[in-house]
């Protein structure tokens, strides 16, 4: 073999050895990475309840591709509006912890700020950490760190009654 070969060869061998680090790296990121907040995706959610402080609580169905309140008869609710509350399924996770590593009352969980059911699983709100702008969100027995973006609010506009 010629050495202009060896050294290709060299080349070559580096090159796969570089591709395969970043693949296993890549793999054990990913693998390491908190994830979303629920497994569900938004368009599969059909249901949707919310409550915010003392209010009561407002539910919702999606029928017919639209949005529907269902608390006082058939009536038309933003899909728009609905449409972010379901994308809170999808929101990227910060970090998770246990939530015996919490005082729910610490951190705004006893009683939530707030109270997504999306398709019956339970989302609750809590307060914002003092490290930036994130909301602790209780999910069953975890805690999770999660932009205030996906911070549930009252679902306001023009509702439409159905004919």
């Amino acid at each position: 073999m010629t050495r202009a070969g060896r050294q290709r060869a060299w080349i070559i061998a580096a090159a796969v050895a570089l591709v395969a680090v970043a693949a296993w790296q890549w793999q054990h990121d990913r693998a390491a990475a908190p994830g979303t907040l629920l497994a569900a995706p938004p368009a599969s959610i059909s249901k949707v309840e919310l409550s915010i402080g003392s209010r009561p609580a407002e539910h919702y169905t999606r029928h017919d591709g639209h949005w529907w309140r269902t608390d006082d008869g058939n009536v038309r609710a933003d899909d728009g509006r609905l449409g972010e509350l379901t994308d809170t399924a999808a929101a990227a996770v910060l970090s998770w912890r246990p939530i015996s590593d919490f005082e729910p009352a610490r951190i705004g969980l006893a009683p939530p700020a707030a109270v997504l059911s999306l398709d019956g699983q339970r989302l609750e709100f809590g307060e914002t950490s003092v490290t930036g702008p994130q909301r602790y969100v209780r999910v069953g027995d975890r805690v999770a760190l999660v932009s205030v973006r996906y911070t549930p609010r009252p679902v306001s506009g023009q509702a439409v009654h159905a004919q």
